[in-house]
């Protein structure tokens, strides 16, 4: 699964058992060499479906990590781009790895749930962040997305289909979630990283009731399984121009 450059089985094993942000803060230099970076062809579909959207003025790369995504952004915005992450490692590496030509990038460490910009973006996007949320912070974090958002705005990001039950790849996630869940139970402080708890028709609803239109748009490049169904989606959800959208329930 690694690069001989990526992390050993002890430096993964002692990122485990310290807190998410410790975590990643030690992963942080060889992280781009393990499999938990977004691979470049999911990143290069997502920019070409946006820039038939766009272009945006201003975006946010929400849990920007080491900064895969922001190429992204520079690719669809004029203005400005800027990427958001709890790591202090990671944004560090970041900063030192990422220079995107022409293009004003911005490296700001924040807690995802509660975000230090309001009405800022007009392009926030997301790359493989979700398994950090727990499901009951989705609509917390969904509502600060959409409070970051200028109106019209949109929020981005892909959603793989999810592997059948027939299919080692999902008893492996599901044995991952397991092994995650009995180390929580049982050590402090977690470690918050869930495979299938991001479902999408629960994203959705949460989605629309933070008050944002839904539109999934399927990513052809990696064609559809045999039902029909894509492969990839993104999800790209717009705050409305109205100032009468619908906001979160209390």
């Amino acid at each position: 699964m690694f690069s001989p450059e990526g992390p050993s089985l002890r430096e993964l094993a002692v990122q485990a058992l310290s807190s998410v942000e410790r975590g990643y803060d030690l992963l942080a230099p060889k992280f781009d060499h393990t499999p938990f970076r977004t691979p470049d062809s999911v990143l290069e579909a997502v920019a070409s479906a946006l820039a038939r959207t766009g272009p945006f003025d201003d975006g946010l790369d929400l849990c920007c990590g080491t900064g895969a995504g922001i190429d992204v952004l520079a690719r669809v915005c004029r203005r400005s781009v800027t990427g958001v992450d709890f790591s202090a490692g990671m944004l560090a590496v970041a900063r030192e790895r990422v220079r995107p030509a022409g293009s004003r990038v911005a490296w700001v460490r924040a807690d995802a749930r509660t975000l230090p910009f309001r009405s800022a973006f007009d392009l926030v996007v997301s790359f493989g962040a979700f398994g950090h949320f727990l499901p009951q912070e989705v609509p917390g974090l969904f509502a600060e997305v959409h409070s970051v958002l200028r109106p019209g705005g949109c929020f981005a990001f892909p959603v793989l289909a999810p592997p059948r039950p027939s299919s080692p790849a999902y008893w492996m996630l599901l044995g991952f979630d397991a092994v995650m869940r009995v180390r929580n139970a049982v050590w402090r402080p977690p470690f918050v990283m869930y495979y299938r708890a991001f479902r999408l028709a629960d994203v959705r609803r949460e989605l629309e009731r933070a008050g944002f239109v839904v539109e999934l748009r399927a990513l052809e490049e990696f064609g559809r399984r045999s039902d029909g169904s894509p492969r990839v989606r993104m999800v790209v959800a717009r705050r409305p121009l109205s100032s009468l959208s619908p906001r979160p329930e209390a």
